[in-house]
């Protein structure tokens, strides 16, 4: 199936398995209810399951948010493609392209995942164990290929530049989901040039000789 808003062809995923459908619901129940309306009961009623069938996935409210928080990663890893990512000796204009695209169809896609994203960050900030998964989730699939696409990019500090960089998109993602523009959502070409803004300031030459 071909996007007409990204110009590439996106496919048709595969139904999602039991599990993923219980993760997707709690994912769901948490953008629409908070977290005090996720209940195992209330995520088989909700998925149309079964009395019981979430809590033989996750017994306990820990494993079903766990299951959520991987779940959730896995979702937002989809909104980029590897085949989609640039290659770095494109050039910046492309590297500001891919990443205006997947911030693009985060804030134009299902928003639950952004509320959801929001929930389980605040609950992990009281949950050392869920924090812990939370972490390094986003380490593995977000921060670290961030870290080595600045670097393959040119950048003389990639730890520094990638958190600008996350720091960004975090901001955009949060203030069009929930924040003070959640009903003025930027197009695409607005988040391109704020991301190649924020590129060139990071990757362009240090001056020479000491010089502003």
């Amino acid at each position: 199936m071909r996007s007409e808003k990204s110009g590439t062809t996106r496919h048709t995923p595969p139904a999602p398995t039991r599990a993923q459908l219980i993760a997707d619901t709690a994912l769901l129940l948490l953008a629409e209810r908070g977290m005090r309306g996720l209940t195992h009961r209330a995520v088989d009623e909700a998925a149309g399951l079964p009395p019981g069938s979430t809590s033989n996935l996750a017994r306990t409210r820990a494993a079903l948010l766990e299951a959520a928080v991987r779940r959730l990663g896995e979702r937002e890893e989809e909104v980029l493609t590897p085949r989609e990512m640039p290659d770095p000796a494109a050039g910046l204009d492309a590297l500001a392209e891919a990443i205006a695209l997947a911030l693009h169809r985060s804030l134009t896609g299902p928003r639950e995942l952004l509320l959801a994203r929001y929930e389980l960050a605040l609950e992990a900030a009281r949950r050392p164990e869920l924090r812990a998964i939370y972490d390094a989730t986003g380490r593995k699939r977000f921060r670290e290929p961030v870290v080595a696409l600045m670097a393959a990019a040119g950048s003389t500090e990639p730890e520094r530049h990638a958190l600008s960089l996350v720091a960004w998109c975090e901001g955009m993602m949060f203030a069009c989901a929930a924040g003070s523009y959640h009903a003025e959502a930027p197009g695409r070409a607005e988040l391109r040039r704020g991301v190649t803004e924020l590129l060139r300031g990071a990757l362009r030459p240090a001056p020479q000789g000491g010089a502003p």
